[in-house]
């Protein structure tokens, strides 16, 4: 389900779906980080919210994280290997 960050819960993983607004507002959004795909949490909520995206934290307006569309992640992608590689077949 769609929704804009502002609207999401603490800590709910979620995936940028789209940016909407201004251009340069939308490119600058994008500059920090916030990419369509892009993995983001919100740390804390009230009219400036914090967020981790891209391996850092960044303070957002509420007008801002209206501006960016999420979508719910049941599990963060990890670097770690919970797609083993089984090997070659038939030994």
């Amino acid at each position: 389900m769609n929704m804009n960050l502002y609207d999401i819960e603490v800590n709910q993983p979620a995936r940028v779906k789209s940016l909407h607004g201004e251009p340069a507002v939308c490119q600058r959004l994008r500059e920090m980080g916030f990419c369509e795909f892009a993995e983001v949490r919100k740390l804390t909520h009230g009219s400036c919210l914090i967020c981790h995206v891209c391996g850092v934290n960044v303070a957002l307006s509420k007008y801002l994280a209206k501006n960016i569309v999420v979508e719910k992640i049941q599990h963060p992608s990890h670097k770690a290997s919970s797609h083993k590689n089984p090997g070659p077949s038939g030994t």
